[in-house]
């Protein structure tokens, strides 16, 4: 398969981060929504874990670029984005002994504005696709 003019952008990345962002705030509202809950564990997605996956895909992305000719395409692509996702699955469990609704929140507030930047960087990337497409300036 023909790689999408997508695959050379950031989008992939970006797709991934808001994704991540998605699956880590429904976590950190459960946390919030449960935390009078008896018996109750704080739960988190793993940040530096997801960051790290998709510091790998990014460069294994870059060198099969690298790899690939100008006139010559790869007959399978490194489906390492993929893999990123599986990090939205690795809930990591927390005693709660030592995490408060003012930690809690403030994760979720942090979240958040990852969320919003790489929807704001996606826009953009779409703006100026558009833009290239139409042929305006």
């Amino acid at each position: 398969m023909f790689p999408t003019i997508f695959d050379q952008s950031t989008v992939p990345v970006l797709e991934q981060m808001i994704g991540f962002a998605q699956a880590r705030h429904e976590v950190l509202a459960g946390n919030i929504a449960n935390f009078d809950t008896p018996g109750y564990k704080v739960r988190d997605l793993s940040v530096d874990a997801f960051q790290s996956r998709l510091q790998e895909a990014i460069e294994a992305r870059n060198e099969q670029h690298m790899e690939v000719s100008p006139g010559l395409l790869k007959k399978e692509p490194v489906q390492e984005m993929q893999k990123v996702r599986e990090t939205f699955k690795n809930i990591e469990f927390h005693d709660g002994s030592d995490i408060s609704i003012e930690h809690q929140v403030t994760e979720l507030t942090k979240n958040q504005f990852m969320h919003n930047l790489a929807i704001s960087i996606m826009t953009s990337q779409f703006q100026l696709l558009q833009t290239a497409i139409s042929e305006r300036v």
